[in-house]
């Protein structure tokens, strides 16, 4: 690895300070670093100089395609090196990438396409059938990832030479556009700058922190995908530094495990369901961990008796994040030094970077004292720039530079963060963030159904279980297998419920509220926290 040293810290920490854009990060090491891995996938390896190069050309293409800045292009596909030159090319243009989490149906994606007003989709051959079936067209032009010679021949027709966007690319022009759904049943668009890709790396480095750090000959496994924040922060955060990502197309245990072990992967970000699934594979044991220095974690929270024998196994040190898609993904770190089993923080989400502001505030917005719960605040400089196209949403969540978390939870003395139970209504089920009001939209779209409430049950798997309470209509009895049926065209396999509950009515208090946490809690009695 030819790593420029002179950036480097003290302690050989990598940290490029002059770096602020994505487009300046791919510029800088394609010039000292142009043979140094970025990318490894499958057997295949794309350096430095090649994604320069690449996304050069995809930006030409993209502004040849008639998109200006600001305009959305969406990227419908599993992790590849595609991606990534995907994500240089939309920044080296000026235009906000889309992803799109490859596990929804056609609704949800046709969805997503017309919110986001998306001109351009990149598309694996996969996933045309869900394109084919969206009841609404598709984007104006669709560009074929799969057929590699079609992909290959629309860059090859553009020059590779750098791109000089106009207006300049400043770290509030946003460059990506998560969605996340909503207690409303439709996925809202998180709109993001570069500074959510540069901030928390700034604050690490304000302080000399090795909370989380990047180093030289650093090989990063990306274990969670690209649609999500944490997918897409980890991958740019190895990228500013200019070390060397593994992007697997899907996550599977058996097959992380061996890259650890075969590629000496020295750093990880996963959610915990993860690393429960890689303890869990027949034969695996610490030798297959050597390599590993730093686990990152985060995404839904973690028992304490996972992260004890995740401590043991792995035998490295381990770093919880904590945060949203629009706080910029992590706003809170539990570090190293305070991952002790049995230690008072084991149970904290952490504690604020140096830089974020953390509050917890009663229901008529009063800043509470340490040990009171109430709902997390935080203020990041990483955070969103907005819900696109939703501006009293975004005024509901992003209130004077705080972000309303919807997480309730309380501060210690110390400003450790602790999080206790969900204010919004969000079920987590291995680390995705599945929402009530959409899967009970479509239940009540069945005809043998009059009203249906889901809640969050404990799942020693993954986290949390989707549980569905469904009062039949008149005349009516669905059985579970006809309800499953009608639902798995219209959602996503991780959003369906995995056990119904057929009830006689929903309770209700005297101004016809939904006692939502009455059902929900009788699964939680036993529990310390009203979260898995």
């Amino acid at each position: 690895m030819d790593t420029p040293t002179a950036m480097r810290t003290t302690d050989g920490r990598l940290y490029y300070p002059q770096l602020h854009t994505l487009l300046q990060t791919a510029k800088f090491h394609a010039e000292h670093q142009p043979r140094t891995p970025a990318v490894l996938c499958e057997g295949r390896s794309l350096t430095y100089g090649q994604l320069h190069c690449e996304s050069n050309r995809i930006a030409h293409a993209i502004l040849a395609a008639g998109l200006t800045e600001g305009a959305r292009v969406a990227y419908l596909g599993k992790e590849s090196e595609h991606y990534y030159e995907v994500l240089f090319g939309c920044a080296k243009s000026g235009t906000v990438l889309v992803p799109i989490n490859w596990r929804l149906t056609a609704p949800e994606v046709s969805h997503i396409l017309q919110d986001s007003g998306t001109r351009l989709l990149f598309l694996e051959e996969e996933f045309t059938p869900i394109v084919e079936r969206m009841p609404t067209a598709p984007p104006e032009t669709v560009v074929p990832l799969s057929a590699a010679e079609g992909f290959a021949a629309w860059k090859a027709a553009h020059p590779d030479t750098d791109i000089a966007p106009t207006p300049d690319i400043t770290p509030d022009t946003p460059v990506a556009q998560l969605y996340t759904s909503g207690t409303t049943g439709l996925p809202k668009g998180v709109v993001l700058a570069h500074r959510s890709f540069f901030a928390i790396r700034d604050a690490l480095a304000s302080e000399g922190l090795d909370w989380i750090d990047w180093r030289a000959g650093d090989i990063a496994l990306i274990g969670i995908p690209g649609f999500h924040v944490g997918g897409l922060w980890w991958a740019t955060q190895n990228f500013n530094a200019g070390t060397t990502i593994v992007a697997m197309r899907v996550f599977a245990a058996r097959r992380a495990v061996d890259l650890i072990r075969d590629l000496g992967i020295t750093t990880a970000c996963v959610v915990p369901a993860m690393l429960r699934m890689m303890l869990t594979e027949p034969g695996v044991s610490a030798e297959d961990f050597t390599t590993l220095r730093k686990t990152v974690y985060g995404g839904s929270p973690i028992s304490e008796s996972l992260l004890e024998e995740s401590l043991a196994v792995l035998d490295c040190e381990f770093a919880q994040i904590y945060g949203l898609t629009e706080t910029g993904n992590t706003a809170v770190c539990l570090p190293p030094a305070d991952h002790i089993p049995g230690g008072p923080l084991m149970q904290a989400a952490g504690h604020p970077y140096p830089g974020v502001r953390s509050k917890v505030i009663d229901s008529q917005g009063r800043e509470l004292t340490p040990g009171a719960v109430g709902e997390v605040c935080l203020a990041t400089p990483a955070r969103m720039v907005e819900y696109w196209g939703l501006p009293d949403k975004t005024k509901e969540t992003l209130v004077d530079g705080w972000i309303h978390t919807g997480d309730a939870g309380y501060l210690d003395e110390d400003g450790y963060i602790f999080i206790c139970d969900r204010i919004k209504d969000a079920i987590l089920v291995a680390g995705e963030n599945v929402y009530p009001a959409e899967i009970e939209n479509a239940l009540e779209h069945h005809p043998g159904v009059s009203e249906a409430v889901i809640v969050g049950a404990p799942d020693e798997r993954w986290g949390e279980r989707v549980h569905a309470f469904v009062v039949p209509a008149p005349g009516h009895q669905p059985s579970p297998r006809d309800l499953h049926t009608f639902l798995v065209s219209r959602l996503a396999a991780f959003k369906l419920p995995s056990r119904y509950e057929f009830i006689d009515h929903i309770p209700r208090n005297p101004s016809g509220k939904i006692l939502r946490r009455e059902l929900r809690d009788r699964f939680w009695n036993d529990s310390a926290r009203k979260v898995n």
